[in-house]
């Protein structure tokens, strides 16, 4: 079950985090992998491991923002059956607390560069004879969350706009969902800590593990499971859906 074999799959921002993670899982259920990342340093320990394991991965240094680069990095890749869209920053602030700057810079990362990723991708994935898109959303389109202004703006048009992909290809072949997860304990949470809390980074990493009903953070290679699990044949019959991991916290948090 959940064999990749023979399948070719891109996925922005896997070098690290859940990115990582995804490329990871994917490679060593037998996919070969192309990860995007703005820079090719990013990708190293993610090349590394995934050769280590025996598996084939190739990495492109494109800002996924620039519409004519990404372009340019599919159709060096040419033909594929797989794109996950994971790339993303972050940002904390409230309505007005957010500057102009900042407003554009998550959407033209996060909205835009999921566009530019799927205009590149979808005639790519036609070549095949079909495939799954996969786009990271989050918890942040699902619920409120404080001071997430911009991020939950951004991750609600990638919400929408896998629904929207969904509709306009299943006549194709192509299926479409996204995954919302919660906390994950990735190297931004770490970085977060230390900037933010750097005299009490246990306590608050306790703090903010607690705020999920289960009692921590997701681990990035939980999130990658459910992403194989949504790239595999075994998931032929799912598309315009939309997939929380965020142990409990959407529903229980009451």
């Amino acid at each position: 079950m959940f064999s990749l074999q023979n399948k070719r799959a891109v996925v922005t921002g896997g070098g690290s985090g859940i990115g990582k993670a995804i490329a990871t899982i994917l490679a060593k259920q037998g996919a070969e992998v192309h990860i995007i990342e703005l820079g090719l340093e990013q990708a190293e320990t993610a090349l590394t491991e995934i050769s280590a394991a025996g598996g084939s991965a190739f990495s492109y240094a494109c800002d996924v923002a620039d519409h004519k680069a990404v372009k340019e990095v599919f159709a060096k890749i040419g033909k594929i059956n797989i794109l996950v869209n994971n790339a993303g920053i972050a940002h904390i602030g409230k309505a007005d607390t957010t500057e102009e700057a900042d407003f554009d810079r998550v959407m033209k990362v996060n909205v835009k560069g999921v566009y530019n990723c799927l205009y590149a991708a979808i005639p790519q994935i036609r070549l095949t004879g079909g495939g799954v898109i996969i786009n990271m959303a989050s918890i942040a389109s699902l619920i409120g969350l404080p001071d997430r202004f911009v991020y939950s703006a951004a991750k609600g048009a990638v919400k929408a706009m896998t629904m929207s992909v969904a509709k306009d290809y299943i006549g194709e072949n192509i299926r479409c969902n996204s995954i919302s997860p919660a906390r994950v304990h990735t190297p931004f949470v770490d970085g977060f800590l230390q900037k933010n809390y750097p005299d009490n980074i246990p306590e608050m990493f306790e703090k903010l593990s607690k705020t999920q009903p289960i009692g921590r953070m997701a681990k990035p290679e939980e999130v990658g499971a459910l992403a194989l699990y949504l790239c595999s044949d075994e998931a032929a019959f799912i598309t315009g859906c939309d997939y929380p991991i965020d142990g409990g916290f959407t529903t229980l948090n009451n």
